[in-house]
């Protein structure tokens, strides 16, 4: 295979990751490729065990379990779950609600691991999906623990709404991080699903550098205003003890 068929083929397989379940048209027109290359990628890649036809959709590709392990076999991911786990159980158990820890993924969020509400009214979020850093908690604390030049780039690009009341304006989004830093915690309130708030901590690593988030998330019906500095309190207690796991020794408190 040569280098830009590899090149194509990966391009392929992170297509059908960020729209899964992913059509042959919709991969096509998201790579800039003929549907025939496509194709013939798509049926590589599941020949190898990366993608297959949905059970649920006909004619649509996903992402496997064997993609999910192999990623998730990441070293710096292995490492700040093992380090969020405990952390995270106990904040679970003390909010009731579903909790969630998100790394970085260019300028997504990648949901890591769900510890999810025995309540049936919930937030859900598969494992793996990709969440634009504007529109989640997870993502504005990270640009809040970010340095300006971070902040810079990422606001460089206009972001997309993803619901109603998704923020894009950026200097509405510079607000929201200058309040994160200022308080310690994200609140996002429908910016990511309709009907569901969240609260976001980061969590930082080796040089006190952001490595991941971690999120509360439930119906905006019970994570009321409230609820927000409870919760965001609990958060931010959860995050130091992961950072410390991690190495990092921050002056904010972390």
């Amino acid at each position: 295979m040569s280098t830009q068929s590899v090149v194509t083929a990966m391009k392929v397989l992170e297509a059908v990751s960020d729209n899964q379940p992913a059509g042959l048209s919709e991969l096509s027109r998201e790579v800039d490729v003929p549907k025939a290359t496509v194709l013939r990628m798509l049926r590589t890649l599941g020949e190898l065990g990366w993608v297959s036809q949905s059970d649920a959709q006909s004619g649509k590709w996903v992402l496997t379990n064997h993609a999910f392990a192999v990623a998730s076999r990441g070293s710096s991911g292995s490492a700040i779950r093992d380090a969020a786990m405990g952390p995270l159980n106990a904040l679970q158990l003390d909010t009731t609600e579903t909790v969630h820890l998100a790394v970085p993924d260019r300028r997504f969020m990648l949901v890591l691991e769900r510890l999810d509400t025995p309540h049936v009214l919930r937030a859900f979020l598969p494992l793996g999906s990709r969440l634009p850093m504007h529109a989640s908690a997870t993502g504005i604390a990270f640009l809040a623990a970010a340095d300006d030049s971070y902040v810079d780039e990422y606001l460089s690009v206009p972001p997309d709404a993803v619901t109603p009341q998704t923020v894009v304006d950026p200097a509405l989004l510079r607000q929201m991080i200058a309040e994160t830093r200022a308080r310690g915690f994200s609140i996002n309130e429908q910016g990511l699903s309709t009907g569901i708030s969240s609260i976001g901590v980061a969590v930082l690593g080796p040089g006190q550098k952001p490595a991941g988030s971690i999120s509360i998330s439930g119906p905006s019906s019970r994570i009321v205003p409230a609820k927000f500095e409870e919760y965001g309190e609990a958060a931010v207690g959860a995050a130091r003890e992961i950072s410390r796991a991690l190495g990092a020794y921050s002056a904010k408190g972390y």
